[in-house]
């Protein structure tokens, strides 16, 4: 068997670190490794199905090598175990014993990403502006309310502007104080008259407990702005299905994948719904195991971060689509005046000429820091004589409560993203890049549609970010042994590019 030869030529003595040195391995980890690697190749991800085909699928037999065949909770605890460097590990080991073999190649890899639904509920959703407001709303009670309570007893504390729970756990200290010291006790039940220390004591022992639960809440999202109480490392996207068909928002992960020859060689699961943040780090994931030539994505992951990032990496070159690229053939497009692409630039000048011949100049440079703490430069350019133009109502399409009259257009640049997305341009349109732009959607896409249609995965069985960066590492491991089988049974181990007949000759 295919699987089991792989296996056994790999190392994997890592896997027995996630046992204690005292007492007895019961099973053998290579061997519960295979049986999951295996159950995963066909479409068997559930522990208890699993059990249940190491009692009756004869393969599954000789996987186990005589042993008796492993309970549903042994299968699950040993899935528990494997980390995602345990797994990015054997995907390296696998992806370069292919590269020694002549059937991987490192010259091209495709990154791409999908939406994955979490196990999670879908109606179990936190938002942060609901717990901002909630926050918000507790403020100004506690700003109007605490001040006169505090007072009443003649107690003497400097109240800040935002009351969190360590000043309200002292408050209540200092209430607790004065019920032992006036000897009142606190009673409960129906038909009991509380005090007004008691009613009082339990108000901010109420806001105390609603200060915890929303503080609890805000270190949860980790600058996202929803979570799942079900999956808390689950972040609310929309998702390509839809059974619904309303846009719904579910629970998921954003998965991202790089493929070169057609195995994955690698992944990076990120709770982000946008992929342009995910290029840096996966990239420095990648560089530190494998020696890659250009790394080919999607417009998805452009922004000028991403730029300048692999500028700075030799023998390691981008290419990507422009979000732009596609919109610019269209005629609607090139007729619209309002974009500064179909306006003339006069380098010497240093401005933009719009389509009544009116200079916009630049009159100001905003920065921006970005989440990694990259800063943008970004200039604005203005045009000074708006006044009475025919083309105004064409050329100033943004929002505004200020008179049409009154405004003047406002532009802006950021010269460098700007340079940078000219250059990619210009490479995407070249032979090259129109064959890497056409073999990224074989096998970058390719790879997701094979795992969600083929292998029937369209949802994690497990909960929490590691948890699932396990799985999916398991399924990524399945989908490249399943690969090679096919590429041998078929004949196709080339581990170039796949070049289309109408492209010209030498690519």
């Amino acid at each position: 068997m295919l699987l089991n030869a792989i296996i056994e030529g790999m190392d994997i003595s890592f896997l027995y670190q996630a046992y204690s040195r005292f007492g007895r391995i019961e099973y053998s980890p290579k061997v519960l490794f295979k049986i999951l690697a295996y159950g995963y190749m066909r479409s068997i991800f559930s522990s208890h199905a699993l059990e249940t085909a190491c009692k009756e699928n004869t393969k599954f037999m000789f996987l186990l090598e005589g042993m008796s065949p492993p309970s549903a909770s042994t299968l699950n605890r040993f899935r528990q175990k494997l980390k995602d460097e345990f797994g990015q590990d054997l995907l390296a080991q696998l992806a370069l014993q292919l590269e020694d073999a002549g059937l991987l190649s490192f010259e091209h890899v495709f990154i791409d990403g999908t939406k994955i639904e979490a196990n999670a509920n879908r109606y179990s959703f936190v938002w942060r502006n609901s717990v901002e407001k909630n926050v918000r709303k507790l403020q100004v009670k506690i700003q109007k309310e605490l001040p006169k309570m505090l007072e009443s007893y003649g107690i003497r504390y400097e109240i800040p502007e935002e009351v969190h729970s360590d000043t309200l756990e002292d408050i209540l200290e200092k209430l607790a104080q004065i019920k032992e010291k006036r000897c009142i006790s606190f009673v409960h039940g129906k038909g009991s008259c509380k005090t007004q220390l008691q009613r009082e004591f339990e108000t901010v022992q109420k806001w105390l407990d609603r200060a915890k639960e929303y503080e609890v809440k805000e270190a949860t999202f980790r600058g996202r702005n929803s979570y799942s109480k079900t999956d808390a490392d689950a972040t609310f996207m929309h998702m390509k299905e839809d059974h619904m068909r309303n846009g719904q928002l579910k629970p998921g992960y954003n998965v991202n994948v790089a493929t070169a020859s057609g195995f994955i060689i690698g992944n990076y699961i990120s709770p982000d719904r946008n992929d342009v943040h995910t290029l840096i780090p996966f990239t420095e994931r990648l560089l530190r195991n494998y020696n890659i030539g250009n790394v080919v994505v999607d417009s998805g992951y452009e922004s000028e971060e991403n730029y300048t990032y692999y500028e700075a990496i030799e023998d390691t070159e981008l290419w990507v689509k422009p979000s732009n690229h596609e919109q610019k053939k269209k005629r609607k497009y090139r007729n619209d005046i309002s974009r500064k692409e179909n306006m003339e630039y006069d380098e010497e000048k240093d401005c933009y000429i719009c389509a009544a011949e009116k200079e916009l100049h630049p009159t100001q440079v905003k920065r921006q820091t970005s989440k990694s703490g990259y800063i943008t430069e970004t200039t604005i350019y203005s045009c000074h004589n708006c006044t009475g133009c025919p083309l105004k109502e064409r050329c100033i399409k943004s929002k505004s409560q200020v008179p049409m009259e009154e405004r003047s257009k406002n532009i802006y640049v950021s010269k460098t993203f700007q340079r940078q997305r000219d250059e990619m341009e210009e490479k995407i349109n070249s032979p090259m890049g129109k064959l890497l732009r056409v073999n990224r959607s074989i096998w970058a896409e390719g790879a997701f549609a094979f795992i969600k249609e083929d292998l029937l995965f369209r949802r994690f069985m497990l909960r929490g970010h590691v948890k699932v960066e396990t799985e999916w590492f398991l399924l990524s491991f399945a989908y490249n042994v399943l690969k090679l089988h096919h590429k041998v049974q078929n004949g196709r181990l080339d581990a170039g590019l796949i070049v289309p007949e109408n492209f010209p000759p030498g690519l």
